[in-house]
């Protein structure tokens, strides 16, 4: 299949067409995560009370240092939770595993943005929209690792399927390092749909995959998102077909079986590429 890509000038001057349409109330449609997240280990634990994120419980082992368990009994006073000592087995049997780190916080319900509020965020901060859409990422620890990837290289937010694919779980959190408790989430019935919708607001669209135009010939910059897709099957062909153009990224091991990159790596070198064209915004 072949794309047509756009340069420099093209690309800054596409007109965003219906823009009434696409306009959302802020609270339409917007949904919550019915079950609390518990987010255990030291390093996830301080980022998700650091975040600013509705946090209601922190339970500490009794058998922490005083100097680590007063540092955290801090942080959830700041962030408005209630800090509870517990028994080390009372706080392995709520964790379920025994790698807890002596410490854990149970989120509140997870607020999903709509795209609107996704696109005035980069209106906002006065930059063209950075977003990602996972198409059919199921893996918690591939959706924890691009979201990282997202909010380190300035993305403003990531939009992901209601059904087919991961939602946010305490594993996302967690192997996100925090990042999903930073970075807005958008939860969406139907991606194709909400590609047509960024586009009709002069967003470019482009998905990776291994057909398409080598990554560092693109010209990544201004509005854009980036699709990815999921672990097995890639991007679906309906979606690429909605997409402005696809990116592929050069291997070295071609012919030894091991033919492509994991979803999440791949992810973390093509927002890398975007965000050094942008100019690190």
């Amino acid at each position: 299949m072949s794309h047509t890509f756009h340069d420099r000038k093209d690309r800054s001057r596409r007109p965003a067409k219906n823009s009434q349409r696409f306009a959302e109330p802020v609270n339409q449609n917007r949904e919550e995560q019915q079950d609390q997240s518990l987010v255990y280990g030291k390093n996830p634990v301080a980022e998700l009370l650091k975040s600013g994120v509705g946090v209601d419980t922190v339970l500490i082992s009794d058998t922490l240092p005083e100097a680590v368990a007063s540092y955290y009994m801090a942080l959830a006073k700041d962030a408005g939770a209630v800090a509870k000592k517990v028994h080390a087995n009372k706080l392995r049997l709520t964790c379920g595993t025994d790698t807890h780190q002596g410490v854990a916080a149970f989120a509140s319900a997870v607020e999903y943005k709509t795209i609107e509020e996704l696109l005035e965020i980069a209106k906002e901060k006065e930059q063209p929209p950075f977003l990602v859409l996972c198409d059919g990422v199921e893996d918690p620890h591939n959706l924890g690792a691009i979201m990282r990837s997202a909010l380190l290289c300035g993305a403003h937010g990531v939009i992901i399927p209601k059904r087919g694919g991961a939602a946010i779980t305490p594993t996302v959190l967690k192997s996100s390092a925090g990042a999903a408790a930073r970075l807005p989430v958008a939860r969406v019935a139907n991606i194709g749909e909400s590609i047509r919708r960024l586009k009709e607001q002069g967003v470019f669209v482009y998905c990776a995959d291994m057909g398409g135009t080598p990554l560092h010939q693109n010209n990544l910059t201004g509005p854009i998102a980036l699709v990815m897709g999921s672990e097995g099957r890639g991007v679906s062909p309906l979606v690429k077909k909605l997409c402005d153009g696809t990116v592929s990224l050069h291997m070295a091991a071609r012919g030894t079986g091991v033919d492509s990159f994991n979803v999440s790596v791949a992810a973390g070198i093509v927002l890398y590429e975007i965000a050094r064209q942008r100019g690190w915004e």
